[in-house]
Parts: structure tokens; C-alpha cells; sequence
């Protein structure tokens, strides 16, 4: 007889969990035989104002807390909005970790982001190096809220013994991720790039940067189960890199996405935007020790099921005699 996870018979609130990484951490947890899963909606509870978290806390009494809920996007959107993403990250997880305080919850599983690494880190990054210097300029305000989430995690651990522990993802895609250019990241608006040009007809494609940075990209379903895997086993405040610790310069990502999409137009580079921190590649080795983490998507495949599924979807909405309605469901 399979054993059951400690985590089936317990109350777990998802924030964000109809998002993108969300919906696949929640689908996880279903398969583990959680059936207690709580996803609040920005609607019925504002998770800036420590009321309405408080109320939250009241009316569903988690036992765990997994916080992916965030206002995220883009270097574009990360450029025009930089208050909004500090505020709006910052208060979420002040106040989620504040009233999970003041609730009694079990344990608190907070994710951060690579954007909270320093913009020249040396490579692979370390957890031990996320202080040694200030985050790259573009998205700077939003991964210093996000690090915020680590300084009051392990604040709390030291005064109260709060068990709350602090996942740092690398960069995710895969199927359900926002392919909406005001907010989309570089693999779906790649993807979306050319598919448009090829439904168009068009010759080329112009991407941002010089292509010379490079990435590193983990596919959003091993994501899911790194973080299931630590709210079952891991209880430490040190943070913990989640990614497939392999990188790609943006330039071969592209050729690789315009050759898996069919597109054999020209790519154009505009040097004038900026290409944002200049390599991202994690070391990680401390969750395979803590949580027997390692991805195992091949990354090839896994553009491949993000663009099928793209494709897919948008072939679905084109049918749908409302398809605004049905976008917001499929991607969000």
C-alpha cells in the first residue's frame, strides 16, 4: 500500500493557485490525496491589507500557507511599474506572514525569485550570495519585496519559532503561462512573436536586447513538484534554489523557439532595450540534498508541449463565440 502524505489530511491556502504556477502546485497536492485546498481570490480578499488576510485567515484556518500569489511581469512591465510592484509584493507577503503569524498556521511556505539575486552574481548562483550586492536595475523594486519574504521568514523563525520556509524559483514556462505582451515573460512572448508572424505572413520578428544574456529555465510542472516536495520535507529557514541548473544565451533560445514554432523569417535585435541581468544559471544542489529535488524536463520537450499547448488554446478561442471569457480561464 502507497504511503499517504502527511499533507493530505491537512487545510492548505494556495495564494495565486488559478495562476500559472499555482494551478499546477494545486493539481499536485490533488494527486497527493490533499483534498482540504483553499484558493482565495483577489476578489473576495485584498492580501495587501492585513483585514482582509486577517479574515481570510479566520474563515478558512490553513494549517499551511503556500504564498505564490504575486504582481509579476516582464522587463517591460517591470520598467513601467516599479512602485506598483513593490507595494502590491511587498504588503502580500508582510501582511500573509504577519496574520500566519498571529493565526497559529503550521507552516508557511514563501516564493521568492531569482530577480532578488545581485545583477553581477557569480555564476552558478548561491543562496549564500544573495546579499553580496544590489539586483539588476529593471526589476530591482520587485525582487527586493520578494527578498523581503526571506528577512521577515527568518526574523520570525529567530523571535517567534515560526516555521515558515523561502523557495527561490529560476525563470518558469510552460503551459498556462500569460502569453499577454503587457505582462508576458521571454519564452511565451518568443512563442506568441512567431506564431503571430506566421499566421500573418510576416518576414521577421524583432526581439529586445543584443541576445547575449542567457537564462536559465525551468518547466513550470517540475517547479510544482519542488514546492510540494519542500512543504512535505523541508523546515529550514535557509532559502532553497529551485531550477534545472543548465543555462541558454537568449540568442540560441530564439533560434530554437522560431525553429520550433516553424518560423524562417529574419530576427531582428533591437540593442536599444535592455537585455536585464546579464546570466542567470542557480546552483542546485542544496534542494536535491534537503528534498531530493532535480528536474527532469528536458527542455526541448518542454517548449515543445508550451507551444503545442499554445497553439492549441488559441485555436480554441478562435471557436468560442466568447472568447475573451474563455482567454481569461485557459491562460490565467
Amino acid at each position: 500500500m502507497a504511503e499517504v502524505s502527511k499533507l493530505a489530511r491537512k487545510r492548505i491556502t494556495v495564494t495565486g493557485g488559478a495562476g500559472f504556477l499555482g494551478s499546477h502546485v494545486v493539481e499536485d497536492l490533488e494527486r497527493l490525496g490533499c483534498r482540504q485546498i483553499f484558493v482565495p481570490r483577489s476578489r473576495d480578499y485584498d492580501l495587501r491589507r492585513a483585514d482582509a488576510v486577517a479574515r481570510m485567515y479566520r474563515d478558512h484556518r490553513p494549517e499551511i500557507v503556500i504564498h505564490l500569489a504575486a504582481v509579476v511581469g516582464g522587463i517591460g512591465a517591470n520598467r513601467e511599474n516599479p512602485g506598483r510592484f513593490f507595494y502590491d509584493n511587498l504588503m502580500m507577503g508582510t501582511e500573509m506572514v504577519e496574520q500566519a503569524r498571529l493565526s497559529g498556521v503550521e507552516k508557511f511556505v514563501a516564493i521568492g525569485t531569482v530577480c532578488a539575486y545581485p545583477k553581477f552574481t557569480p555564476v552558478p548562483f548561491r543562496e549564500e550570495d544573495l546579499w553580496n550586492g544590489y539586483p539588476e536595475e529593471t526589476n530591482a523594486p520587485y525582487g527586493l519585496a520578494k527578498k523581503m519574504l526571506l528577512v521577515q521568514t527568518q526574523a520570525y523563525h529567530e523571535q517567534y519559532g515560526f516555521n515558515g520556509i523561502y523557495l527561490l524559483p529560476v525563470n518558469l514556462y510552460g503551459p498556462r503561462d500569460s502569453f499577454d505582451p503587457a505582462k508576458s515573460h521571454v519564452i511565451p512572448a518568443l512563442i506568441k512573436k512567431c506564431v503571430d508572424a506566421i499566421e500573418l505572413g510576416e518576414s521577421k520578428i524583432e526581439v529586445w536586447g543584443t541576445g547575449v544574456a542567457s537564462r536559465e529555465f525551468l518547466y513550470v510542472a517540475d517547479c510544482a513538484r519542488a514546492i510540494v516536495l519542500a512543504t512535505e520535507h523541508y523546515d529550514r529557514p535557509e532559502p532553497v534554489n529551485l531550477g534545472a541548473g543548465r543555462e541558454i544565451k537568449i540568442r540560441d533560445l530564439v533560434t530554437m523557439i522560431a525553429r520550433l514554432t516553424g518560423f524562417h523569417g529574419e530576427i531582428v535585435w533591437d540593442s536599444s532595450k535592455p537585455d536585464g541581468q546579464p546570466r542567470r544559471c542557480l546552483d542546485v544542489s542544496r534542494a536535491e540534498r534537503e528534498f531530493d529535488f532535480r528536474a527532469t524536463t528536458e527542455f526541448e520537450a518542454g517548449l515543445r508541449r508550451t507551444i503545442d499547448w499554445y497553439v492549441a488554446t488559441r485555436a480554441s478561442v478562435a471557436r468560442d463565440p466568447e472568447p475573451i471569457a474563455l482567454a481569461r480561464t485557459s491562460i490565467r
